[in-house]
């Protein structure tokens, strides 16, 4: 085949190609499979090859489950995506999911059964063409397979021994079904109700017997019992009613047909809860890393389900920078991980994770490890390398296809999380660019006021200070004071910022007298706080703090310095102190207008100042009340912001209250 179809599909507007191969153990399986993936590759299209899990899957030969292995790993060495699906109806599980799909092309082998006469079965392709006439179904001739493989298949996996026990429950149902046969000949009960407690009894065997053949024997040795104990002459297998021998065929057709319901009903319910079990598995697992907290959790998680799952012993490297960190072992209650401690299987999952391809047992790739180690990635990025102890049975493809299901999951869980964080990173990082374009935006503009008047002065001073009167010098000489107690308070406070973005802010705790630190703090507030009234209402009891002092006196200095700010002279500032639980709470009180309530949601945050008119005319970066919030946090405490009665503001912090200690 050339590439032109493709074009010509393109151009036409034409469905892209989607082109199915049908996965099976028999001999010629590969040469079929490699026959779609030379189409698909052809014809540019997407490539799926589908494995139909039906309830013989179970019972199938050693030989023909490694073989189907072989060339499910074959169809995913081809680019294939492989999918498993479940039914007893191999065509209408096919047709369905190439309705799903959009499958524009199926390949599929014919082997050399045929149907011999007109009442046979129809052959899968002609199942297949007759469900789905609209597909281009290409038959690729397996001639091989008919005998070697066909008839093998259907007397081992349909027809396999009975175990001891199948025997046994089959003897037993048939004696109970007799016996109670018996009561209903004394009590001359129709032959009717006899022939329905047979049947019952071929259903009965069909549920408990895991053969399948031990409802054929139970239908034929029903058949005879009935013959045996119940027609005339009885305990013979002759029958004197010429109508006998037609009874005995429909009992015998009525009896297969039920336990063969039974055996499908059975089988079917077993696979079921096998899906269910495994796709309630699937979304347990995807709920619990979506509720991880850690990428430990989550490798933790992954390798837990699957124990569940595939019943193995399952090992987790996690990325550890360039390469692996120590593996965590999660075994079986029977097992103990033993094979993960020899050394090929450590040099294995490093392989794994270098390569970001699977190796170990049954790859071809790192042979010496006895484990199967596949790599946790996503976007081409490896999260870690997962081990498995394959025991003595290898995975079936289903479970194959489960355990890729939830590598997935967990990988992209992985994923989402470092996006995640790396998104929280890069809010961090321009939320302290901002911080730190308006910081320099603010001294900028600032700034240069205080340094434009200190200049001003001193160079007004230093021309002409001996023209100028001593209340003129007086006044120039307290600008200059001020606006260097400004810029003194300012630098402060940025350097306790700063020390606080990079985690440097050492507390240097003590016992202290809260009303000393108190006391301390008002000797350095603004010098225009004497154009208001500031009181002190100490608490009733000596309170004893554990705290820095130079810091809360910090915080005390700013409350008030902000109270001043913003309110007019002549206002009223109180700052009290009480006992609140196992903590001191420190107010400070003002009668000034207030803030709004437009603004109180961001008035700690770092250089939010607000709109508001400041009463003396001074400046503000913005500084105080956020650092005050980040030093009283620090010392495990909080501070708030409430409204004063009749008007104005409070602001409340609180601190832990210390021990007093007696020596004797």
């Amino acid at each position: 085949m050339t590439p032109a179809p493709q074009s010509t599909a393109q151009s036409t507007g034409r469905p892209a190609e989607h082109i199915l191969v049908c996965l099976s153990a028999s001999p010629t399986n590969a040469r079929i499979v490699r026959t779609a993936a030379t189409m698909a590759g052809a014809f540019g299209g997407a490539f799926t090859a589908l494995y139909v899990r039906t309830p013989a899957a179970d019972r199938m030969p050693a030989a023909d489950r490694a073989r189907l292995e072989e060339n499910t790993r074959l169809a995913k060495s081809l680019g294939a995506a492989v999918t498993t699906v479940y039914g007893d109806d191999v065509s209408v599980q096919i047709a369905e999911f190439a309705r799903l799909a959009h499958v524009t092309r199926i390949v599929i082998g014919r082997s050399g059964a045929v149907r011999r006469h007109f009442f046979g079965a129809p052959t899968l392709p002609e199942r297949l063409t007759e469900s789905l006439p609209e597909l281009e179904i290409h038959i690729i001739p397996d001639p091989d397979a008919a005998d070697a493989y066909g008839l093998r298949k259907s007397i081992l996996t349909r027809y396999v021994q009975p175990s001891l026990r199948d025997l046994g429950v089959t003897v037993l149902v048939l004696a109970a079904a007799t016996g109670i046969g018996s009561g209903f000949a004394a009590l001359h009960f129709t032959e009717a109700n006899i022939i329905t407690v047979y049947i019952l009894g071929v259903l009965v065997t069909a549920l408990l017997a895991s053969s399948p053949v031990c409802s054929v024997i139970s239908s034929l040795a029903s058949v005879l019992a009935f013959n045996f104990f119940f027609t005339e002459p009885r305990l013979t297998l002759h029958a004197y009613e010429p109508g006998y021998p037609f009874t005995f065929a429909i009992m015998l057709i009525a009896s297969l047909m039920t336990g063969t319901l039974a055996i499908r009903l059975k089988e079917n319910a077993r696979q079921s809860a096998l899906a269910a079990f495994r796709t309630n598995l699937l979304l347990d697992t995807n709920r619990l890393l979506q509720q991880a907290g850690s990428d430990d959790e989550m490798l933790r998680i992954t390798a837990s389900q699957l124990r569940k799952l595939l019943e193995r012993d399952i090992i987790v490297y996690p990325e550890a920078g360039r390469g692996l960190g120590p593996g965590q072992v999660f075994a079986r209650p029977e097992g103990s991980g033993a094979l993960f401690a020899e050394a090929p299987e450590r040099a294995a999952a490093q392989w794994v994770f270098a390569n970001k391809r699977r190796a170990g047992a049954g790859t071809g790739e790192q042979a010496q490890a006895r484990g199967l180690y596949l790599a946790i990635r996503g976007s081409g990025t490896v999260y870690g390398v997962l081990g498995i102890d394959p025991g003595a049975a290898p995975l079936d493809p289903f479970e194959e296809g489960m355990l890729l299901s939830i590598l997935g999951e967990c990988a992209l869980a992985l994923e989402n999380s470092r996006n995640a964080r790396a998104k929280e990173e890069a809010a961090v990082r321009a939320k302290n660019e901002k911080l730190r374009a308006d910081l320099l935006r603010t001294i900028s503009h600032d700034l240069r006021t205080p340094l434009t008047s200190i200049a001003g002065n001193a160079g007004y001073l230093l021309s002409d200070w001996q023209k100028l009167d001593d209340e003129t010098r007086t006044r120039a000489f307290g600008d200059i004071y001020d606006d260097a107690l400004w810029l003194n308070s300012v630098v402060e406070n940025l350097l306790s910022v700063t020390r606080l973005e990079e985690g440097r802010m050492n507390l240097h705790i003590s016992d202290e007298v809260l009303d000393d630190i108190i006391e301390e703090a008002l000797r350095h507030i603004d010098r225009h706080a004497a154009e208001h009234t500031v009181r002190v209402q100490p608490a009733e009891e000596l309170l004893l703090v554990r705290a820095d002092p130079t810091l809360l006196a910090q915080v005390v200095i700013n409350l008030v310095n902000n109270a001043v700010k913003y309110t007019p002279p002549g206002s009223a500032i109180t700052v009290s102190t009480r006992r609140q639980g196992q903590m001191a709470a420190v107010c400070v009180a003002d009668d000034g207008p207030g803030i709004p309530d437009a603004h109180k949601p961001r008035i700690f945050e770092m250089f939010y100042t607000g709109d508001a008119p400041v009463a003396d005319g001074r400046r503000s970066l913005g500084l105080g009340l956020g650092l005050c919030r980040s030093i009283v946090a620090a010392h495990g405490g909080a501070l708030t912001l409430a409204d004063n009665d009749p008007h104005g503001c409070v602001f409340t912090f609180t601190v832990p209250l210390g021990e007093v200690k007696v020596d004797a």
